[in-house]
């Protein structure tokens, strides 16, 4: 609560500074208008839990920017009155080009249709009970979700609900063709419970199969095929993991190996190398998302290459 209303009272006064710089007559004004504008704007991003932002903003801008502006104008003898003479001259300019921002922004007004709450807009992780939801939010934690993690293309069960869903979405928007929505959503909807099948036979093998993960992105993918994660190489989600972890990584998987680090494709392979180099464990790249392997082209080849990799290893 309290929150909230830091957030609506700096957004106020940011939005009141920001117009008072443009239409302060007196320029030294106008710069302290502008320093308050990015102060308010940096206790916006502390909000935000941006604290790196909200410092530089503060540092850079007002520190130097803002401070340099106001001794510029307070310590020359800038005639101000000479300046305006042009006004008049250059007002048709200033006209053309203010009406072509007008219009940038009356188009930017006009995409309400794909915001939030709006019938065009469609988020796909919405339409899924997600995993790994944190009962608590801190950044000391690392990069995490608050909704949950959001990697849920990894689990193709997924995939069939949010396609069922676009396509009424879709009906929804364009009722014209309702019909042409519904057959393909009901012929890839065939396809694909037919390949998850496939998959889920093939990879049998690997159920209760312990595996290293890089980052905490597996989740739904274990999820599905009952893989069991035993560590991550990154201590804490988007934090690199240090020399000591590692080491304490080690001593722990030598106790009790697993069968496999994943690796994707994103990933940097030397912290994953370095670990299966003292394990002995072997290290399977995987594609993770379309495109992230010459064979995972389509969502059918994400699939069929992430299964096919995984049981090459799985004696």
């Amino acid at each position: 609560m309290l929150a909230s209303i830091a957030f609506y009272v700096l957004a106020v006064v940011a939005v009141l500074s920001a117009i008072a710089v443009i239409s302060a007559r007196n320029p030294v004004h106008s710069v302290l208008f502008l320093i308050l504008t990015f102060f308010t704007s940096a206790g916006l991003f502390v909000l935000l839990g941006a604290e790196f932002l909200a410092m530089m903003l503060v540092v850079v801008y007002v520190g130097a920017v803002a401070v340099l502006f106001l001794f510029v104008i307070m310590m020359l003898d800038v005639d101000f009155a000479q300046l305006r003479e042009g006004f008049i001259e250059y007002l048709p300019v200033g006209i053309v080009i203010g009406g072509i921002f007008m219009f940038e922004l009356l188009l930017i007004a006009g995409s309400w249709i794909i915001q939030p709450g709006a019938p065009g807009y469609f988020e796909a992780a919405a339409q899924l009970k997600l995993l790994d939801v944190p009962t608590r939010f801190d950044r000391a934690m690392g990069d995490i979700h608050p909704q949950g993690n959001p990697h849920v293309q990894l689990d193709p069960r997924n995939i069939a609900i949010v396609a069922q869903a676009l396509a009424a979405r879709l009906a929804k928007i364009d009722p014209s063709s309702a019909a042409t929505y519904a057959q393909r959503a009901a012929d890839f909807d065939a396809r694909w419970r037919a390949a998850i099948a496939r998959w889920e036979s093939r990879a049998a093998p690997l159920k209760s199969a312990p595996i290293v993960v890089m980052h905490k992105d597996q989740v739904y993918l274990c999820h599905w095929l009952g893989l069991v994660e035993v560590a991550a190489i990154e201590p804490k989600p988007g934090v690199p993991p240090s020399a000591g972890y590692l080491g304490e990584l080690v001593a722990k998987l030598t106790a009790s190996p697993p069968r496999m680090i994943l690796r994707n494709a994103y990933n940097d392979p030397k912290a994953a190398d370095w670990l299966a180099a003292r394990i002995h464990a072997p290290v399977v790249l995987l594609p993770f998302s379309v495109g992230g392997t010459p064979r995972a082209k389509d969502l059918f080849g994400l699939f069929d290459d992430t299964i096919d990799r995984l049981l090459a290893l799985k004696s």
